[in-house]
């Protein structure tokens, strides 16, 4: 059974760019072995990530992540069964925020800034396909 999680989380302040490269790495590293697949975004200390795989080992991955003192304010915004993946191209792919179109998150929330706390998991799921879509998701498979 194949199921799509999207979070989100506010990171401590000791996440830097070398902390998330570091998560990143791991993620590429860990998540081929367990079928997981997915994007992360991070900006202005916010972290919105789509996870996809079976149901046991997304769902393993998540508490791990709600556990991690990394991350405060875990909230889950979208939980479904899927048939197939949308963001399988990724072991962990990473928005580039420095692509982004301030145009593209305004087009989804009321200020041109990642904020997924005040829009629907819908609409952030939304936001994460049109990335997709315009290729602002870097990272290899």
């Amino acid at each position: 059974m194949l199921v799509r999680l999207l979070y989100a989380s506010r990171a401590v302040p000791a996440i830097d760019q070398d902390a998330l490269v570091a998560i990143l790495r791991k993620s590429k590293a860990n998540n081929p072995g367990t079928g997981i697949t997915g994007v992360l975004c991070f900006s202005e200390g916010i972290f919105l990530q789509v996870l996809e795989g079976g149901r046991q080992a997304v769902n393993q991955l998540y508490n791990r992540i709600s556990a991690d003192a990394r991350h405060t304010d875990v909230t889950l915004l979208c939980y479904e069964e899927i048939g197939e993946r949308r963001f399988a191209g990724w072991s962990m792919g990473q928005v580039n925020m420095g692509r982004l179109n301030p145009a593209l998150l305004l087009k989804y929330s009321e200020r041109p800034t990642l904020d997924p706390f005040s829009v629907s998991g819908q609409v952030s799921l939304s936001l994460f396909e049109e990335l997709m879509a315009t290729a602002s998701i870097v990272g290899q498979p």
